[in-house]
């Protein structure tokens, strides 16, 4: 894929990062349960190669398939990549390893600004990986006087030509903030009116999507998307017609942490990858190979203008401050995933 040179360095910078050539791991496995295409190649054959093990990589499609399987009592991995919320969940279940500060010095480099909103601002079990805001795109052609709002999925004309996410935070989130709402919100009114937003929405799009609208907008058969802007950039440097944008009334905000399993094998090594990939030179390297943002103060500087100039990545603080993290639901999760049903029902 053809892509901007978002990087100010480049990857043979990743030479000079923090992690000593070591063999002492040789005929070790690092486990990693993590989403798919989620970490650049070329950091993970490094790491293999300064700390001498090797790097298996597991992966999930949702928080919630991750969650089934460990508290289902699947074993054998070292690290997970989980959502902030879904980051709570596994530790109130005691599935997490504290962390040890004084293996990780990189942790100097976390964005403080991100962490003041953090879910675990003190970094006792997790670190932040990568953020992203929930994003819309459109196609520029194909939409009459657009903008950036969720008023656009009710519009007629574009009927049968847009996707949502088909996931019950994202949209019913996105329900509740255009009702003026908090997206974690589990008052059981305010949720029975997203829950009618949602279904109204319904009624206008094509379905529901988490996998292929970005194909969908670059090949012209959706109009309007919703979904996460590493997926949606990367398609829009081929389709200069593709926008991409927060909505105005704010969106959901997530960030997936690295987090280490309590009953990893290898526990000091995680720790050694996780202080390897908040290098800034790496947190730099791995944001142009995902096109996504890691809360790195360090790394910010070694990106480009045109990279660091996306507001779909960073946004001016007016739009930020409407974004909210999405949360753990806690005892309210039954209502929610209730409310979901009702939205999918016939």
């Amino acid at each position: 894929m053809k892509r901007r040179h978002f990087l100010a360095t480049t990857s043979a910078a990743i030479a000079a990062a923090s992690l000593p050539a070591c063999h002492k791991n040789s005929g070790t496995t690092l486990r990693i349960y993590t989403w798919a295409d989620y970490m650049d190649p070329i950091l993970l054959a490094d790491f293999e190669k300064k700390s001498g093990c090797k790097i298996a990589i597991d992966t999930f499609d949702s928080n919630e398939a991750m969650y089934s399987k460990l508290s289902a009592g699947a074993t054998g991995y070292d690290l997970f990549t989980p959502s902030s919320y879904m980051v709570k969940a596994l530790f109130r279940d005691k599935l997490l390893l504290p962390l040890d500060h004084a293996k990780l010095p990189n942790l100097k480099h976390i964005d403080p600004a991100y962490l003041k909103r953090a879910l675990d601002p003190q970094m006792d079990h997790s670190v932040p990986y990568l953020m992203a805001c929930t994003c819309i795109a459109w196609l520029g052609s194909k939409v009459d006087k657009p903008v950036a709002s969720y008023e656009m999925f009710d519009r007629p004309a574009l009927k049968g030509r847009i996707t949502l996410l088909d996931d019950m935070r994202e949209v019913l989130g996105a329900a509740l903030l255009s009702l003026g709402l908090s997206l974690n919100s589990t008052n059981p009114q305010e949720l029975a009116k997203a829950c009618d937003v949602a279904r109204r929405w319904k009624a206008n799009i094509a379905k529901f999507d988490s996998e292929q609208y970005k194909s969908g907008i670059a090949s012209g058969e959706f109009h309007l998307v919703q979904g996460y802007p590493s997926d949606l950039l990367q398609v829009a440097e081929e389709n200069e017609e593709i926008v991409v944008r927060i909505p105005q009334e704010g969106s959901a905000f997530s960030c997936d942490d690295l987090c280490i399993s309590k009953d990893s094998k290898n526990p000091d090594l995680s720790h050694q990858f996780i202080n390897y990939i908040c290098d800034p030179v790496n947190a730099a390297q791995n944001m142009q190979a995902i096109t996504g943002r890691s809360p790195n103060s360090d790394a910010y500087r070694l990106l480009s203008e045109d990279f660091r100039g996306n507001a779909a990545l960073f946004p001016d603080e007016a739009v930020f401050a409407k974004c909210e993290i999405i949360d753990d639901l806690g005892d309210s999760l039954a209502l929610w995933s209730k409310t979901w049903d009702e939205v999918k029902a016939p």
